[in-house]
Formats: C-alpha cells, structure tokens, sequence
C-alpha cells in the first residue's frame, strides 16, 4: 500500500484507469490499524488493484474533498469511477464481494 500525502496526486490517480483502492485513516485510530491489516491479506487475492493509504492527519482535506465523515474509510475507483464505498463498520467479507465482481469481470472474462 502506497502512501499518500499529496490531493492532487490522489485526484489524479482517482481518475486513472485501472483498479485504485484508497485507504483513508488516521495513526491513532486503532480499529484503523487493524482493519488495515485485513484489507492488507484482502488484496492479496487482487494483485491487479493498486492500494493507497491516505493519512488524513497529513491529507486533512481529502476527508471534505471525499465526503468522509467516519473512519476508516475505503474507495474503489474502477476507470475513475467510484465503485465502492465503505466506512465506520467495515465486513471484510462484503467489501471481498463487492470487489470480486468488477475485477473478474475485467481479468477473468471468461
């Protein structure tokens, strides 16, 4: 997972193509550390997703530029569309689900 500490670079790679998944957070948030653990090994099974973390400490106006009110947060950008949200109470199970799609579609096509 990349780190972040620029907006427009964020806004740029939001608007790429290709798989972008944003981690949004705070260091002294605990459940934020652990969450981000499992979406660690999560995206093992996704080698073609690019992750990035964004400290929001360093990044604060990605928190307004975004509409995050909660953390942690996670952003999938699919070709510079926004595909996934999630925030606050995170189901690694449903957010594996909601990316699955999308991505077997573009490298499984079969």
């Amino acid at each position: 997972m990349t780190d972040l500490k620029d907006m427009q670079e964020i806004q740029d790679l939001m608007s790429s193509d290709g798989f972008h998944l944003f981690y949004l957070s705070r260091p002294a948030c605990g459940v934020c550390t652990a969450v981000k653990e499992k979406v660690l090994v999560l995206l093992e099974d996704f080698p073609h997703i690019d992750s990035y973390y964004v400290n929001l400490d360093l990044v604060p106006e990605a928190a307004g530029q975004f509409s995050i009110f909660t953390i942690p947060a996670i952003l999938l950008y699919v070709n510079g569309s926004e595909y996934v949200r999630e925030a606050r109470y995170l189901s690694i199970t449903d957010l594996e689900h909601q990316i699955r799609r999308p991505y077997e579609l573009a490298f499984n096509p079969s």
